[in-house]
């Protein structure tokens, strides 16, 4: 069961989920839920998962109607992402990130929690802008940029809100793999179909393992993480 702005499409065992809500995929509390529920619907049968956006757009981050209110409405919305976030580092079948346009802040950082992520090559933005609008990272950014990011790029990348083209992204550790649009989802169910022979218990296992110190740290900080997005005094 999919939401109006997710979809789900089935090949050879592979679960394709498309995020489209005709706009920027803005992150909402109605979108990360439809993406929660996705998951859930496919999680029990899916050899593999391919995650991707609209052409243009993966994702423009937490949606900043919501974000303004400040408040309990942008702290719930701050942890539904690092939920998602978290999710996507646990979840016991490969997940393959197929970004098809712009990814900024939150939606960088969905990106970046696949395990095979593969850019679409085109005049499009990845990273993460927070501190460039007046916002600090969270800390489960933070966490996810110090554990998927190059260390050469993690100042540039989050204190001085640097934006990457696909290229520079793959350099940085936003992206595994680069492909020309039209042949973008084809080559995520590639890799998908690759992944999907690992041995699934032994994966499962040893991906969680591998991610276990930062998906502690993030769930252990969830209701800190406001504060990081105020400016400070």
């Amino acid at each position: 069961m999919a939401g109006e702005s997710v979809s789900v499409d089935w090949s050879d065992g592979i679960a394709a989920l498309r995020i489209d809500d005709g706009k920027a995929n803005a992150l909402s509390p109605a979108l990360l839920s439809q993406i929660g529920s996705a998951l859930d619907d496919v999680e029990g049968d899916a050899k593999s998962v391919v995650l991707a956006g609209r052409p243009g757009r993966f994702s423009a981050g937490f949606d900043l109607s919501v974000m303004g209110k400040g408040g309990e409405a942008a702290l719930q919305l701050v942890a539904a992402g690092a939920r998602l976030c978290v999710r996507l580092l646990e979840f016991p079948r490969p997940v393959v990130v197929a970004c098809t346009g712009h990814a900024i802040a939150a939606g960088a950082l969905v990106l970046a929690c696949g395990d095979f992520r593969i850019g679409a090559r085109g005049a499009f933005k990845l990273g993460l802008n927070e501190v460039a609008i007046g916002l600090a990272l969270p800390h489960f950014g933070r966490a996810i940029a110090r554990e998927r990011l190059s260390k050469r790029h993690l100042a540039r990348a989050t204190a001085q809100a640097e934006l990457y083209s696909p290229e520079g992204a793959l350099d940085a550790g936003y992206l595994d793999a680069l492909a020309a649009p039209e042949d973008l989802l084809d080559t995520a169910l590639e890799h998908a179909r690759r992944l999907s022979a690992l041995a699934p218990g032994a994966f499962a296992h040893t991906k969680r393992s591998l991610v276990s110190d930062v998906t502690e740290r993030i769930r252990a900080r969830l209701n800190d993480d406001l504060r990081y997005l105020l400016p400070p005094s």
